[in-house]
């Protein structure tokens, strides 16, 4: 492929303006007082008093509405009256329910290219589109357009592509059930699985690593398990900034008696205490403490890490044999162990403790400390997946599991903790460029046509498929599909070459603005507004990240005329596009979404009395294989994985890059420039560096440098970032994404995920011309 750019796309990426960067105190716990402050400033700022407080009242309660932040599950019992939401999730809804809109007269007075120019916070801030808009070829302002209209152009263009190939369909993760349903059968209908999602970006290592080894690509925990564990390892993740709610959860746990080891090369608020805010202790900034062993694990140290753990309780086992390992359960459930204890005697333990950074001394207590214990439950993110081995890595953690006899029963088992509110129930629902042939089957007997067999583009095919001039139409149901890709300046370009990009949003984001020869933004209902078909109020459903599928119905007076669903958008897209060739009745969909539940029922097993079970307060459990101590893998049982650890060799100036949220974002979106856990205040373009790597390289707090990435011999740039110091173990860096999104390599992949090493970029740091910020 060609990786080569003649020129910088504009626009593709935020600017390198800085914004007046303050250093405060690193917290060592989150939540408490500040967060409440925060979440209703961001609440009552946007939505108003009364809008933001109908809103905050249903957010997460039984028969109200999901929220559009992360995946983490409610409650099964009793929900808390006065606040079942966190910070992130009041910012989610804030900036969502906002009053403020975007008219026709906005995008006369302002050009593409000029709005291109401001920063992705700036830009989300403008307001939610109010009526489909429409950008001609050569344009340089978007334009209304009718929705009729804007069906009739996607239509005509996709219909005259010589292929359905050329086509790509990405989802976002915030779509419901409903809708990713609907989207992956027109797409089928259609003629292709091109259909790239953001789990391809995120889970993907999760979802294959679990599926080769216990037989289903989903955790096997459920939230009350928590309560029950007796340890909880959480890697690479950070829950006070990425899923606060965990930490209510977590305080529980402890107050049950589980032990906590963190293992994450940053020592995030979140991991070391909680100041729960529905408590006065909390309020008064009286914290619990989460931690009890705080590994501070190099990036991409883990698989080292937990093998160092295993061989320490190998050795533990021959001393005191029967008392360690859970031989019976290995015995009875998986194959491998023999081939994995071989592996592990072979390990030079001196060359474990290298790659991971932690000493002996630490990792000889954390055995000890896990050498009696049963009941553990393993919690990951990112800081797992987005790197070359994360499948192994993940299938490591699984190895320590299975050791341990530590799945499938009560208090112990896996628990990837995904990102985006239904990422999870979008692949339940068949949005998946790699479909398994019984879904296929399934899809051919209940909708009476043959679905496409071969497998279609996942993110990072999507992007060079566009680039290389095969893919030419892009369409994405939600998200912002450039900031949160990789190779910002390929993917640019790559997007640019399309003959038409069509974006189906709520709000302004850069995607619109780096776009094909024509472009189109259909605005939709989000999941606070309310969503009326032929009178009568519907609902949609999500799956969080124990496997629940739950309703949500929005209670919010949409802020334009002009909005549709997103079921009545691939209906009526559907309906222009196959007219009277389609097989589906998709006009039955439109009357009312009980039909659609109806049909997913027929479809997905596990949706018996979809439409029955659904309405019950709180949902229903999907089935989960590993939960009932059994595992969907060829042999019926678990695999061991033999793997060994990435030793990798930086050069002399090279450092090792990650790219992290801020507490003040979600993903792409941008609430504000506060980092507050981290202590990094009105900035985004900083690079948080150990003291001693600042030192080896002359730079000092505040000094201004660029970034390059030399991957495949092509030069990535980011250009003007501040250097801050910061606990990070030697020869690993972090940045926010998106601004830092333009170093990650578009070919340095996960094997066998295709995810993007986010976390695990090869950097060169250079004083700036500008030396001081």
């Amino acid at each position: 492929m060609d990786n080569k750019e003649t020129s910088p796309i504009p626009g593709a990426e935020n600017p390198t303006i800085f914004t007046g960067l303050k250093l405060g105190t690193v917290k060592t716990s989150a939540a408490g007082t500040p967060a409440v402050l925060h979440a209703l400033q961001h609440v009552f700022g946007e939505a108003g008093l009364f809008r933001g407080l109908k809103a905050l009242g249903k957010l997460n309660q039984k028969g109200g509405f999901d929220c559009p932040s992360c995946a983490w599950p409610d409650p099964d019992d009793e929900r808390s009256g006065i606040a079942e939401y966190c910070e992130n999730g009041a910012k989610a809804v804030a900036d969502e329910a906002t009053a403020k809109k975007l008219t026709p007269e906005f995008f006369a007075q302002h050009a593409v290219d000029e709005l291109a120019g401001l920063t992705d916070f700036e830009i989300g801030r403008k307001g939610r589109i109010a009526q489909p808009m429409y950008l001609p070829k050569g344009a340089t302002h978007y334009q209304p357009i009718t929705w009729d209209a804007a069906f009739e152009k996607i239509a005509a263009t996709l219909n005259k592509l010589d292929s359905p190939n050329e086509a790509i369909f990405y989802t976002s993760g915030r779509t419901s059930n409903e809708a990713a349903f609907l989207y992956q059968l027109f797409v089928r209908a259609y003629g292709t699985n091109n259909l790239p999602d953001c789990s391809n970006m995120c889970h993907e290592s999760s979802g294959v690593a679990l599926g080769e080894s216990l037989g289903i690509g989903k955790g096997s925990v459920k939230l009350e398990d928590l309560y029950e564990a007796e340890v909880i390892m959480i890697l690479g993740q950070n829950p006070g900034t990425n899923h606060p709610r965990m930490l209510t959860a977590l305080q529980k746990a402890k107050a049950n008696g589980a032990l906590i080891i963190s293992i994450n090369p940053l020592p995030e608020a979140g991991l070391m205490g909680f100041n729960n805010p529905q408590q006065l202790k909390g309020l008064l900034n009286i914290g619990t403490p989460l931690t009890d062993v705080f590994l501070p694990v190099k990036i991409n140290g883990d698989m080292a890490l937990l093998q160092a753990l295993e061989k320490l309780l190998l050795q533990a086992e021959e001393q005191e044999p029967g008392t360690v390992l859970d031989h019976a359960f290995i015995e009875a459930n998986t194959l491998g162990y023999a081939e994995l204890r071989q592996h592990l005697q072979q390990q030079n333990m001196d060359e474990l403790v290298q790659a991971c950074g932690i000493d002996l001394v630490q990792l000889q207590e954390t055995a000890t400390l896990l050498k009696n214990k049963k009941k553990i439950i393993a919690c990951w993110a990112m800081g797992l997946t987005q790197h070359k081995n994360a499948v192994d890595t993940i299938k490591e953690v699984v190895n320590l599991l299975l050791l341990k006899g530590s799945i499938g029963k009560k208090g112990a088992g896996t628990c990837p903790v995904r990102g985006h509110s239904n990422v999870q129930g979008d692949r339940t629902m068949g949005i998946y460029e790699q479909p398994s042939a019984r879904f296929l089957k399934s899809i051919s007997d209940n909708f009476g046509f043959t679905p496409p067999q071969a497998h279609g583009w996942d993110v990072v095919d999507a992007i060079k498929a566009m680039h290389n001039g095969q893919g030419k139409v892009f369409f994405a149901m939600g998200g912002n599909f450039l900031s949160a890709t990789p190779d910002t300046q390929y993917t640019a370009a790559a997007l640019s070459k399309c003959l038409l990009t069509v974006h189906v949003s709520t709000k302004l984001n850069r995607s619109h603005l780096v776009h094909g020869e024509e472009a189109l933004i259909l605005p939709c209902l989000g999941r606070s507004d309310k969503d009326t078909q032929h009178g009568e109020d519907q609902f949609v459903s999500c799956e969080n990240s124990m496997g629940v599928v739950q309703s949500s119905k929005g209670i919010l007076a949409p802020v334009s005329d002009e909005l549709l669903s997103e079921p009545a958008i691939v209906c009526r897209l559907a309906k222009a596009t196959l007219g009277d060739r389609s097989t589906v009745n998709w006009d039955k969909y439109l009357e009312h979404y009980d039909h659609i539940r109806d049909d997913i029922e027929k479809t997905i097993p596990g949706f018996e009395q979809y439409n029955e079970r659904v309405r019950i307060p709180g949902g229903f459990y999907l089935p989960n294989c590993n939960r009932e101590g059994n595992f969907d893998t060829a042999s019926r049982k678990a695999q061991f994985n033999i793997a060994s650890p990435a030793l990798l060799v930086l050069g002399k100036e090279e450092l090792l890059m990650m790219t992290i949220r801020s507490h003040d974002q979600f993903n792409t979106t941008i609430y504000g420039l506060d980092d507050r856990y981290r202590g990094i205040y009105q900035e985004r373009r900083v690079i948080m560096m150990n003291q001693g790597d600042m030192t080896a390289r002359g730079l000092n707090k505040g000094d201004v440098v660029d970034l390059f990435n030399y991957h495949d011999g092509v030069e990535r740039a980011a250009h003007q970032f501040i250097v801050v110091p910061y606990a990070i173990p030697a020869g690993c860096t972090a940045t926010y994404f998106p601004e830092a999104n333009v170093l990650v390599p578009i070919n340095s992949v996960a094997d066998k995920s295709n995810t993007p090493t986010s976390k695990h970029v090869v950097i060169l740091v250079k004083k700036s011309k500008a030396a001081h910020a």
